[in-house]
């Protein structure tokens, strides 16, 4: 199963991203010469020093919570994850049943941190599969339990091609999902280098993996190398092997907010809701005026920032940048219309909010392995939908005989040509639309472009033409001439 490459960048990463790469990055070595058949890693130094024992110390009928990881592994089951875990700290143990083929890189971090962060005893049991971020998953666990007949591993990640069949990604994704593994395994006193080999297939283990080959185990051989601690055939005896006596089982269970969530990211949503957003904020520029299909615009953009912030891939930060690029679009349209500066800067920030709300991983590992261009190329496609949606519907409304009404064009004489703006000079007409100072005028029944003046001119308001620029006109309210 993928591992999806859409993934968050606070907007201080910007900052400080480079900082902390610096100090914090972990060194895996360095890479065999030539003539190596591939990468040999260390077996961990600390494997079986921080196994917490499968016994738990817990009174009779005390609290365990079940949380189902199945299907694709996606952010809204990540916040539903956390939030189970942040609202059962008196737990005696957070179980998760675990039968997936992947999914998400970031959402899988994002469990992985909350599951090493968790105050009661984490455990995994895994009945039939934990594959790719499953992998990751249940090796966050203080324990892990599989089915007879179970596998765990193939963790490495993969992105989507042109053509839409699966492609490895770079050298540097590689890298920092095998350093994401082997932390994880060894932060529960497991080898790190078995955790490493399900993600690259240039890692050698003498007589478990050879190069070339991702390793996937299955219970037994898990449970041989210390990556599982037991086998159980359900629930019941997964029980009996933590030492639980009649315990309180709650079963976690997504909220109507979560849920929502997880359909707002869903892919094909959000970019819809991406192109709606942007049409209405084309609309917006085009006309001057905040109509419906400008506030359907910014009702979608909220609900897509909404549905991320939920997931944890929005901060403030990121909506910060988004409101601030609002209020100069809001500026350009109301205040200074034709300026050009605050829209333009407006919707770079926008696009740049949208950009941020879509990555999840450091900055330098989402420029090197395509994550950022990818989260460009998605909103500027976004864009580009917006923009032909806008020419479809545009098209369309014309036909349409509120559409025919605001065409500018003679009353059904055929190819007869408007007068010049030179023979409308010293012609009276009145302001259809309010003049910012640009709008538009009726003159004996035509419609112009026209620019006031030197001040603004509210609709309704007799004026008289004073001059020409180009194909625009020049006005004057009549009560100044």
């Amino acid at each position: 199963m993928r591992w999806a490459e859409h993934s968050r960048l606070s907007f201080r990463g910007f900052f400080v991203a480079s900082v902390i790469l610096c100090t914090a990055q972990v060194t895996l070595g360095q890479k065999p010469d030539d003539d190596d058949p591939g990468y040999r890693p260390q077996p961990s130094a600390n494997v079986q020093s921080d196994v917490q024992a499968l016994p738990i110390d817990a009174a009779p009928g005390s609290k365990v919570v079940v949380i189902a990881i199945d299907r694709t592994v996606e952010l809204g089951l990540a916040a539903f994850v956390r939030r189970e875990i942040e609202t059962n700290p008196d737990a005696a143990a957070i179980v998760l049943d675990v039968n997936t083929l992947g999914g998400r890189v970031d959402a899988a971090i994002q469990i992985r941190d909350a599951l090493l962060e968790a105050k009661p005893r984490t455990v995994a049991f895994i009945h039939p599969r934990a594959i790719s971020a499953g992998a990751l998953i249940s090796l966050a666990c203080d324990n892990v339990i599989m089915t007879e007949g179970g596998t765990i591993g193939a963790a490495t990640p993969i992105q989507a091609g042109p053509g839409g069949q699966a492609d490895a990604v770079g050298e540097k994704m590689v890298s920092y999902m095998r350093t994401e593994m082997r932390a994880t395994a060894e932060a529960n006193g497991r080898r790190g280098d078995i955790a490493e080999a399900m993600v690259d297939n240039e890692v050698v283990i003498e007589g478990i993996v050879d190069a070339g080959k991702l390793l996937t185990l299955d219970t037994d051989q898990a449970v041989k190398l210390g990556i599982a601690d037991g086998k159980a055939a359900n629930l019941d005896e997964l029980m009996a092997m933590l030492s639980l006596e009649k315990p309180e089982i709650k079963t976690g269970e997504l909220n109507w907010g979560e849920e929502i969530a997880r359909w707002l990211t869903e892919p094909t949503i959000s970019g819809l809701l991406l192109s709606v957003g942007m049409l209405g904020l084309m609309v917006a520029f085009y006309t001057r005026t905040v109509g419906a299909f400008t506030v359907i615009g910014f009702v979608s953009l909220a609900m897509f920032f909404g549905g991320h912030a939920v997931v944890h891939l929005v901060g403030w930060e990121e909506a910060l940048l988004f409101l601030v690029g609002v209020a100069l679009v809001v500026v350009e349209i109301f205040f200074v219309p034709g300026l050009g500066v605050p829209g333009v800067l407006g919707l770079v920030f926008v696009i740049a909010a949208l950009v941020l709300a879509l990555i999840g991983i450091p900055l330098d590992v989402s420029f090197e392995t395509g994550v950022l261009a990818d989260a460009m190329t998605r909103v500027l496609l976004s864009l580009l939908g917006a923009f032909v949606l806008a020419l479809v519907v545009m098209r369309l409304f014309s036909r349409t005989a509120m559409g025919r009404s605001l065409v500018l064009a003679d009353a059904e004489t055929g190819f007869v040509s408007a007068p010049s703006a030179s023979d409308l000079v010293g012609q009276t007409g009145e302001a259809l639309t309010d003049l910012r100072p640009a709008g538009k005028v009726i003159i004996e029944g035509v419609r112009h472009e026209a620019t006031s003046e030197r001040a603004f001119v509210a609709r309704g308001t007799k004026v008289r033409v004073i001059g020409k620029e180009g194909p625009e006109l020049i006005v004057r309210p009549m009560e100044e001439t």
